[in-house]
């Protein structure tokens, strides 16, 4: 497998500033993920007996119960045991549940939180768990219902999971009917192209479906599949077993709001002082935790006099109660955005967490959070990132005497660039000559005419306006007659558009994995898993 490094610019300021230049952003952030004395520091913090955490012997227990639940390989298992040791450390990352395991992305996190283990236990020389979060507890469907893949038309294709949650739930919770799941997969088979992988792979995404109640099992259970033999472990955030661990935190979390707020409210103002934009939206109201009403819809709170309410102000509670139902009943209580990352240091000896650009953006705001609950943010690893380059688009791309960095930033100039080498032009400026010279003509008759009656002048305009349309007509067909003799050409065009740049997006960001699956089998995939490779901001194109 060949790989080429290219350095495609984070979109987020701070994150481009937290690969390449960390000092100027040091002050927001904890260790620095690019010297060995920021891990040593990181590794010193976590061997400290009198940190806050969780019970660990617990923890073990709910995560061998719920990796086995979804099939994970004996690896992971192992892994987990060894967790029993407090020399053991993790290195996390997550993402929401998608179908049929959303985008490429997701599994190039996955891959990433595998390589960072492997590289920091060879370094540090004690066993570096990789654990993959998968953030059940979200509640927005319609970002995770749905997964794209390049159509043989060159569209690109939804596949969608029609159904409906009913009540604003997490995901985890929502229970998916047997006959959304045949759909979904009937849209997935129609559309991959007919294959010596095929009837395998679709077998295997049946038996998946046939054990998934919801859409986080099907998306563990897929993952699982796909790198439990390398040891990847799973933790579903809104297991009910994690809820009770997760108590002790919740507990100083409810007490402690005001003093949470002020910490985000500052980070705010100093991320943007430096110059930067928060990436979350935040009000000094939010108490920065969501509970479960009796219809199990999820809630987001807020202080107001004294209490925590909901925006409508229907559902209320005081402190003490919100800390009795974090004591009692934690499974009604859910994090939001900026405890999350709290809860999961809570939980795990995270040496370091995978994170996507705009995910590294967001967590400039945490640091003194962290620090609040006696905890310390991780060192931020940026998610590996690919463009895989398949055989028939390198072709082509050698054809028009493309590189990478004219597909992604001047196709479309170059395009018609070479439209123009073939004629294009020509025949454009012939037609703009005929209409310009015809122009030229035609308005001494609109004067002459209109000198013999005034009344003819609206006649010769009209006259002379039907005329340019029948140019225009031509000069149409003859754009089109031009495109028809190159469209094998132009169907090339739009091929390698939507191979790299589908809808406008980096390719990670849209396909899904089982595109190439269906034409390659899944060997590729494990030889990403097996890379050693360094998580240092660049991209990489994957020529296979």
């Amino acid at each position: 497998m060949k790989m080429e490094r290219y350095r495609w610019a984070p979109g987020q300021p701070i994150t481009r500033d937290y690969i390449h230049d960390f000092a100027s952003v040091a002050s927001l952030y904890e260790f620095n993920p690019w010297e060995e004395s920021g891990e040593r520091e990181r590794v010193a913090w976590l061997d400290r007996e009198d940190r806050p955490e969780a019970d660990r012997e617990e923890l073990v227990r709910t995560l061998l119960a719920y990796n086995k639940k979804i099939g994970n390989a004996a690896a992971a298992l192992d892994r987990i045991e060894s967790l029993r040791d407090r020399a053991t450390l993790v290195v996390a990352g997550g993402q929401q549940a998608g179908l049929f395991t959303g985008p490429l992305l997701v599994l190039y996190k996955a891959i990433t939180i595998l390589t960072e283990a492997r590289r920091a236990s060879a370094r540090l020389g004690r066993e570096v768990v990789p654990v993959f979060w998968i953030a059940g507890e979200d509640h927005d469907v319609d970002e995770v219902n749905h997964t794209y893949v390049l159509s043989d038309t060159l569209a690109v294709h939804k596949i969608k999971l029609n159904a409906e949650a009913g009540v604003k739930t997490s995901v985890s919770r929502w229970n998916v009917p047997k006959e959304a799941w045949d759909d979904a997969l009937a849209q997935l088979e129609q559309t991959l192209m007919n294959t010596e992988f095929k009837p395998v792979l679709m077998d295997k995404l049946r038996a998946i479906l046939a054990d998934s109640d919801s859409l986080t099992d099907q998306f563990a259970r897929t993952l699982a599949w796909l790198f439990g033999e390398h040891g990847l472990v799973f933790v579903d955030s809104d297991d009910p077993s994690l809820r009770r661990l997760e108590s002790g935190l919740f507990r100083s979390i409810a007490a402690r709001q005001a003093e949470l707020s002020e910490a985000v409210m500052q980070a705010k103002h100093r991320l943007e002082s430096a110059g930067y934009k928060a990436q979350v939206e935040l009000h000094p109201d939010q108490a920065h935790l969501f509970v479960y009403d009796e219809s199990g819809e999820r809630i987001l709170l807020y202080r107001r006099d004294g209490l925590f309410v909901d925006r409508k102000g229907t559902l209320s509670f005081t402190p003490q109660e919100l800390e009795r139902l974090a004591e009692m009943e934690p499974h009604r209580l859910s994090n939001n955005v900026v405890t999350r990352p709290l809860m999961q240091d809570y939980l795990f000896p995270v040496l370091s967490t995978v994170l996507g650009p705009s995910e590294i953006a967001y967590w400039g705001l945490l640091r003194e959070a962290f620090r609040l609950f006696g905890l310390r943010m991780p060192a931020l690893v940026p998610r590996l990132e690919f463009t895989l380059l398949e055989g028939t688009i390198q072709k082509q791309m050698g054809k028009f005497g493309l590189e990478f960095d004219d597909v992604v930033r001047r196709l479309d100039d170059k395009m018609n660039g070479w439209l123009a080498a073939q004629g294009s032009l020509e025949v454009e400026k012939l037609f703009a000559d005929a209409k310009a010279k015809f122009g030229d003509l035609y308005g001494p008759v609109v004067d002459t005419v209109a000198g013999l009656n005034p009344g003819l002048k609206k006649l010769a305009e009209t006259n002379r306006s039907k005329i340019v349309e029948q140019i225009e007509f031509l000069e149409a067909k003859a754009a089109d007659a031009f495109r028809s003799q190159h469209e094998t050409s132009l169907r090339h065009w739009e091929r390698i558009r939507q191979s790299v740049l589908p809808l406008g997006k980096p390719q990670e960001r849209v396909y899904n994995v089982f595109q190439y699956w269906v034409k390659y089998g899944g060997g590729w995939l494990q030889q990403l898993a097996e890379q050693p490779l360094s998580s240092d901001g660049d991209h990489r194109i994957v020529y296979f």
